[in-house]
């Protein structure tokens, strides 16, 4: 008889935090943004553990209910208590709300109001996730620039074989990672308050993921995809997709990437915008930049 899981712990592997001592980690530092009184209020190991199995035969305390709602926005903890028997390997997100629980919506600017070409602003990557998915970002694009910490989006989001399709296609992908091997991500898990090592590991295993597609590519496609790392202060997570779209998120202090608020800025030919300066940012990050090994 297969394992029993739950929702909570396939979200939980996907983030790399099913370890108990991760978990509790996550679980404090949603609690210092939150309600400061919880920390160190997580579950027990055995309560934490009963939690991933489906084990529990009603919900926990309503503050641990809390803690996990934040932790997982869009989700219920009903739903992420509740089994789970879908592919565990594939990317789970959250349902869309019912009526009475609607998705929260992007500021939409009108046009008179527009902050130069800023077209949408969401409150999170998950929000942002739930009405442009990674398909939606990369299928059909002709040139992917992409920088921030681990590329998560482009790495785990997306499949190993749409991005092989990609570059045969001919499509141009420059993917920017923060070095796992300098100061400045060891710095960002001190900053998150991650285990040592947690975010390198990460990034060492997406770095990977795209050197096998790169490997995989036939020679006449060879040179479409470009793979460098820096080693400076984590600031924006920049992509942008045939030189017309760019999406920017800022890195906040204490907070986790999908936690921060994103931007859609679309070129406009005719109005002066952020389009250029983020564009730009990127293209001096890639010069400087090394490459991998």
């Amino acid at each position: 008889m297969a394992e029993e899981t739950t929702l909570l712990k396939v979200l939980l592997r996907q983030r790399h935090m099913h370890g108990y001592r991760t978990f509790c980690k996550e679980y404090d530092r949603v609690a210092k943004q939150f309600d400061t009184d919880l920390i160190g209020k997580h579950p027990s190991k055995a309560q934490f553990y009963r939690w991933t199995s489906g084990e529990l035969l009603g919900l926990p305390y309503s503050d641990h209910c809390r803690i996990l709602e934040k932790m997982f926005p869009g989700w219920t903890a009903d739903q992420l208590l509740s089994p789970h028997e879908d592919d565990a390997d594939s990317l789970i997100t959250p349902p869309p709300r019912s009526a009475s629980h609607p998705v929260p919506r992007p500021v939409q600017l009108p046009q008179p109001a527009r902050l130069a070409d800023v077209t949408a602003v969401y409150p999170s990557r998950t929000e942002f996730l739930h009405n442009l998915t990674p398909r939606d970002l990369f299928d059909g694009t002709r040139e992917i620039h992409i920088t921030g910490l681990s590329l998560n989006v482009l790495c785990q989001q997306y499949s190993d074989r749409s991005l092989l399709d990609a570059v045969e296609g001919g499509t141009m992908i420059r993917a920017l990672f923060l070095d796992p091997d300098g100061v400045n991500i060891t710095a960002r898990e001190a900053e998150e308050e991650l285990p040592p090592t947690h975010l390198s590991t990460l990034t060492r295993l997406n770095i990977e993921a795209l050197r096998r597609v790169g490997n995989k590519v036939s020679s006449t496609a060879q040179g479409r995809l470009e793979i460098r790392v820096y080693d400076e202060p984590l600031r924006y997570n920049i992509l942008v997709t045939d030189q017309a779209r760019c999406v920017v998120q800022p890195y906040l202090p204490n907070a986790r990437g999908v936690e921060s608020p994103t931007l859609v800025i679309e070129k406009d030919e005719t109005t002066p915008g952020l389009f250029g300066t983020f564009s730009q940012v990127f293209d001096s990050m890639w010069t400087r930049a090394k490459e991998t090994p």
